[in-house]
């Protein structure tokens, strides 16, 4: 007789973890991150093309979808250099431990967030 348990585990029995969930969004925002360095470098590109195109870049970021993108953006780089200092003191042997782990999950995830607001300020409004 076969038996129906899965042999690994399955997504319908995972558990996530703030572990888990903080690796994943650290892969997925590594890449919209290239792709807004990217941007940016076209965006300065246009620079060389002159003013008028550089004012329809300007514009865009006037627009409530432009200020949207550039606190996004200012927020994805935050998360991924938390990230990156959580990653750097798991290389030097620190912060493996369960407890310590998900703490600075959260200090990744909401420090983003502080960093974001503190990093634009009252500059942008929504």
């Amino acid at each position: 007789m076969k038996d129906k348990n899965p042999l690994s585990p399955h997504i319908q029995i995972y558990n996530w973890h703030i572990s888990s969930l903080i690796s994943i969004s650290h892969r997925i925002i590594g890449i919209v991150n290239i792709i807004i360095v990217t941007l940016i470098c076209f965006w300065v590109a246009l620079l060389i093309l002159g003013s008028s195109n550089y004012e329809l870049v300007q514009n865009f970021f006037e627009t409530n979808i432009g200020k949207f993108f550039i606190v996004g953006t200012v927020w994805s780089f935050s998360f991924q250099a938390l990230c990156e200092i959580r990653h750097l003191f798991w290389d030097l042997g620190y912060g493996f431990e369960i407890k310590t782990s998900n703490l600075t999950g959260l200090v990744v995830i909401f420090g983003s967030f502080i960093l974001t607001i503190l990093i634009l300020g009252k500059n942008i409004i929504l």
